[in-house]
């Protein structure tokens, strides 16, 4: 076992480091906010897509991205407590629906 742990070692069930990722991002004027996500148990956690087309195909074509490393990644996350990162994850919610106009509910 390695007493030393790096900043791009992948973690002990990945067999390797997830390397640039395309991270998705909330516009907050001249800088950005890397987003936070919940999990399906209510963890916080980062995310990061290994490809564009996987980010698009979970958040939509109108997300704003940018790339970082993994490891600048996971250094933004942790000193707000989060040591949580997924990679790739895939929308499970069904689709929202509209609701109907107030006056319809009361009627």
């Amino acid at each position: 076992m390695c007493l030393f742990q790096y900043d791009d070692d992948p973690e002990p069930e990945e067999r390797i480091p997830a390397g640039p990722l395309y991270v998705p991002v909330r516009p907050g004027g001249p800088e950005v906010v890397v987003r936070l996500f919940r999990t399906p148990l209510g963890a916080l956690t980062s995310v990061g897509f290994t490809s564009p087309d996987r980010l698009v195909a979970t958040l939509g074509t109108e997300q704003p991205w940018i790339r970082l490393s993994e490891s600048a990644l996971r250094s933004l996350a942790e000193p707000l407590g989060i040591f949580l990162l997924t990679t790739d994850p895939t929308l499970t919610a069904p689709a929202a629906a509209m609701a109907p106009p107030v006056a319809a509910r009361i009627a």
